[in-house]
């Protein structure tokens, strides 16, 4: 009997390689192939239809639902969600199964290995009864697509310029796909004494403390997972936690972060959107804006709304970049006032403070 062949959908690597093992331990399973979004599901599925698709519903470039609908609105697939938003009885959850999917899988927002790991015959039985699933085309007239929500959702624009009766200078940072090796040389060429920086990097929740303590062991700067009101200080670098918001606020002289939850804006939570908004307002010219190697365009107005502010920014350039998809979409708008290598953006951020 021919093995039952799935392709896995999910932007996180980790759930990827994790089901991937789970899958293909069982003697009537296989991987037929992984995506990371669905733009990528697509060409895969155009080289080779799978006989079932797992599916995440949080994903850039286009969210599960809209994915999931159009699929079995055009050549109809079982597919199983696995996501942390699908809970049983959520308004996610009974749009899934309104827009055809065979079962849902609910996944831990922590522990999401772990979980699979345990959950391996539940996981296999679910592929095993959605192959043999009878499915009918869903109207497309259902479908109802998810706004991408911009950084309104979590902070208001204002009119009024940033305080500026300080000279302390504060870099933010953003970055996505490539962005934990891109940090790691940005970060390990600052001065023990250099500026304080906070960083919103797109990834999951739980690993942003292990990805802060290995960058803290080898940077002359400290590193540390952001917690809510922490002091943005000299020597410090401060990264927002995963599936959380983090802003940059101030108090006086003082700068500080607030962490916090809210919707996806930019189809990201954290968002450099919503960082880079928050330094326009508070920072204003006192801010040093760097964005670097990511897909999809994260960033690139919050980015314009600090360059509106005074802030000096700089991106990473396309021959550096894992994916010149962030820094591209910055430049478009006009945002950037310097393009530069990886390797020379520490010391041009360190420059632009000294003046």
């Amino acid at each position: 009997m021919s093995k039952i062949k799935v392709l896995i959908v999910d932007d996180s690597a980790v759930v990827r390689q994790t089901l991937q093992s789970i899958i293909n331990s069982d003697p009537h399973l296989e991987v037929l192939d992984t995506a990371s979004d669905p733009f990528l599901a697509v060409q895969k599925i155009q080289n080779e239809v799978p006989d079932v698709i797992t599916l995440d519903i949080e994903m850039p470039k286009m969210d599960g639902l809209t994915f999931l609908h159009k699929i079995m609105s055009q050549h109809p697939i079982p597919v199983i969600i696995i996501s942390s938003l699908a809970e049983q009885g959520s308004d996610t959850a009974l749009k899934a199964l309104e827009y055809g999917a065979v079962d849902i899988i609910q996944k831990p927002k922590l522990g999401t290995k772990q979980f699979f790991e345990e959950s391996r015959i539940i996981i296999c039985d679910a592929i095993k009864a959605a192959a043999k699933a009878k499915l009918k085309l869903v109207p497309s007239k259902m479908l109802t697509p998810q706004p991408k929500l911009t950084a309104d959702a979590v902070i208001s624009k204002v009119k009024s310029k940033a305080m500026i009766q300080t000279t302390e200078k504060v870099i933010v940072v953003g970055a996505s796909t490539g962005g934990t090796e891109a940090l790691k040389v940005f970060l390990e060429a600052f001065p023990m004494d250099a500026p304080g920086i906070v960083i919103v990097q797109h990834m999951p929740e739980k690993f942003t403390a292990a990805f802060a303590n290995r960058l803290d062991q080898t940077c002359k700067i400290s590193v540390k997972e952001a917690e809510d009101n922490d002091t943005v200080l000299r020597g410090r670098a401060l990264i927002a936690p995963g599936n959380r918001h983090m802003l940059l606020k101030r108090s006086g002289a003082r700068y500080y972060v607030e962490v916090k939850d809210g919707p996806l804006v930019s189809r990201h939570r954290p968002s450099v959107d919503v960082l880079f908004r928050s330094a326009a307002q508070y920072a204003g010219k006192n801010a040093v804006g760097v964005i670097l190697t990511g897909m999809g365009d994260d960033g690139a107005r919050g980015m314009l709304e600090m360059k509106e502010s005074g802030a000096c920014n700089i991106a990473q350039d396309e021959d550096s970049c894992v994916v010149f998809g962030m820094p591209k979409e910055a430049i478009k708008r006009g945002a950037v006032d310097k393009v530069l290598p990886l390797e020379k953006i520490a010391q041009e951020v360190l420059r632009s403070c000294s003046q």
